[in-house]
Order: structure tokens, then C-alpha cells, then sequence
């Protein structure tokens, strides 16, 4: 069972990235939006393509950081679910509808 956050709760650069995936861009980095494989089998379990996944900035961070947020569905900018790691896919947490 995946821990359940308030997107209230997050960082900020989470919050603004989600805003971005409802808007559908423009994002800053261009792995923004590749498929997620969910190779660690974390997330429930899904047809490869429904997971995508999203670069949340890490303030003084030279690479993209360890933050994500991967959305999952039929269409990015309406995802059925989206779930936020702060430690690169060891953990996720199901950002509240």
C-alpha cells in the first residue's frame, strides 16, 4: 500500500511541476514526460506507456536531482493518479485528488 500526501504539503518546485503536467508544459528538462517503466514495481501495476514521469527541480542541484513526480493514465494532462518521490523510485507517495 502506497502512503498518501497532500499536494499542500510538498515542496514548492513539486507543486509547480504538477501545475505544469495539468497544463501539459512547457517543461524544463527533456526527459519530462517519458514513458516510467516502474521497473521496481512500486506503483500498481500498469500496461508499459501509462506511467510518465517528471523532473521536480532540487534547488542547487547541478543534475535534475533525485525528485519526481510520475502521473499515470490515458492522458498526461488528466492523469488518473500521480505519486511524488523525494529519493529517486526507493519510495512513493500518491499525491491526494
Amino acid at each position: 500500500m502506497v502512503a498518501t500526501v497532500d499536494l499542500s504539503t510538498l515542496p514548492p518546485q513539486a507543486r509547480q511541476t504538477h501545475q505544469l503536467i495539468l497544463a501539459g508544459g512547457p517543461f524544463p528538462y527533456g526527459k519530462d514526460g517519458s514513458v516510467f517503466g516502474n521497473r521496481e514495481r512500486l506503483l500498481p501495476l500498469n500496461t508499459r506507456g501509462y506511467y510518465r514521469e517528471y523532473t521536480v527541480k532540487t534547488p542547487g542541484a547541478k543534475n535534475r536531482g533525485a525528485r519526481r513526480i510520475v502521473c499515470g493514465g490515458t492522458r498526461p494532462t488528466t492523469p488518473q493518479a500521480c505519486y511524488y518521490t523525494g529519493d529517486h523510485y526507493a519510495s512513493f507517495k500518491l499525491i491526494a485528488p
